[in-house]
C-alpha cells in the first residue's frame, strides 16, 4: 500500500453554537495540502436531538459530513486520518481505511475497533497510537509500517490544528458577512 494521498478528517464545534463543522484536508506524504472541503454547520433540531438520541452525533459525523466530504474529493485517496472514534463508522459505508490517530493519554474507542490492542507510533511528536475497526484490522500492521515512517519527520497531529483554524478562519468569514 503507499501512501500518496492521504486524508485527515475532523470536526469542529464553535462556542457561539453555530453547530458543528467537518473538514477535510488531503495531503501528500509530506503533509503538504493538496485539497481542502469545509461543510456548512450542521445544527441539529431539537426534534432530530429527540428521534436520533444517543446515535445523533455519530449520525452527524459519518452521513452527514464524512460521507459528504469524501464524496467531494477529486481524486482517489489512500488513507483516511481522523481523531474522533466515532468517524470510525465510515469504515463500514465506503471503502478506504479509516484509521483513528490518538495520544496515549487518551482511551482506545470502545466501540468500532479491532480486537487488537492499538498499535504504536514514534516520532518526533511522541508517542501516537492507531486503531482501526475490524474491518480493516489485519492491514494495521502494514498501515503503521507506513505511517511510522512519515511520523518520523513529520508529526501526524499538526495537520489536525491546520484543520482546526482553517475552519475557524472559514467560520469567521461567514459570520463576518
Amino acid at each position: 500500500m503507499d501512501l500518496v494521498r492521504i486524508a485527515f478528517l475532523e470536526t469542529y464545534s464553535f462556542d457561539d453554537k453555530s453547530g458543528i463543522m467537518g473538514a477535510i484536508l488531503v495531503t501528500d506524504p509530506d503533509t503538504k495540502p493538496l485539497e481542502f472541503r469545509v461543510t456548512a454547520p450542521i445544527k441539529p433540531t431539537s426534534f432530530q436531538k429527540t428521534l436520533y438520541g444517543n446515535v445523533l452525533h455519530e449520525h452527524i459525523l459519518v452521513e452527514l459530513i464524512a460521507l459528504p466530504l469524501l464524496g467531494a474529493i477529486k481524486d482517489d485517496i489512500d488513507l483516511i486520518l481522523v481523531r474522533d472514534p466515532l468517524f470510525l463508522g465510515i469504515n463500514n459505508k465506503q471503502g478506504v481505511r479509516a484509521v483513528r490517530l490518538f495520544n496515549e493519554d487518551e482511551e482506545p474507542s470502545k466501540a468500532n475497533k479491532s480486537d487488537e490492542e492499538p498499535f504504536a507510533l514514534s516520532g518526533d511528536s511522541g508517542k501516537i497510537l492507531i486503531e482501526t475497526t475490524r474491518k480493516f484490522a489485519n492491514e494495521l500492521p502494514e498501515i503503521r509500517e507506513r505511517l511510522g515512517s512519515i511520523s518520523t519527520y513529520r508529526n501526524l497531529i499538526e495537520p489536525f490544528d491546520r484543520l482546526r483554524i482553517a475552519c475557524e478562519q472559514v467560520h469567521l468569514q461567514k459570520v463576518d458577512e
